[in-house]
């Protein structure tokens, strides 16, 4: 088994960013973890998160409270939860921005 780990940050907004990491063999992802962080006060909160932690793809929403609601995804293949995740925080960031700051 050759696998192939990949972990970047990348700045979406003035006070918000994307953190990604994902664990692949070949072409097959085995794990991820795709976050959205915005910056309050200096410190970065966690806002919306992908992962496969709990052995399944799931997101969970933060909320400044630091409760966490979790929601697994119906599509378990995770090489296709993991883009339509990538694909969700980069597109609803600000939506979800607007969210956890109004809870």
């Amino acid at each position: 088994m050759q696998e192939k780990k990949v972990e970047y940050i990348i700045r979406i907004g003035r006070d918000d960013r994307y953190r990604h990491l994902h664990i692949k063999d070949k072409r097959k992802i085995l794990f991820f973890r795709v976050q959205y962080e915005t910056m309050i006060n200096n410190i970065w909160y966690p806002v919306v998160r992908y992962d496969t932690a709990h052995g399944f793809a799931h997101r969970d929403l933060l909320n400044i409270k630091g409760e966490t609601k979790k929601t697994p995804l119906f599509n378990q293949d995770y090489n296709d939860a993991l883009s339509f995740a990538e694909n969700d925080l980069k597109t609803n960031w600000k939506y979800y921005k607007n969210r956890f700051l109004e809870e």
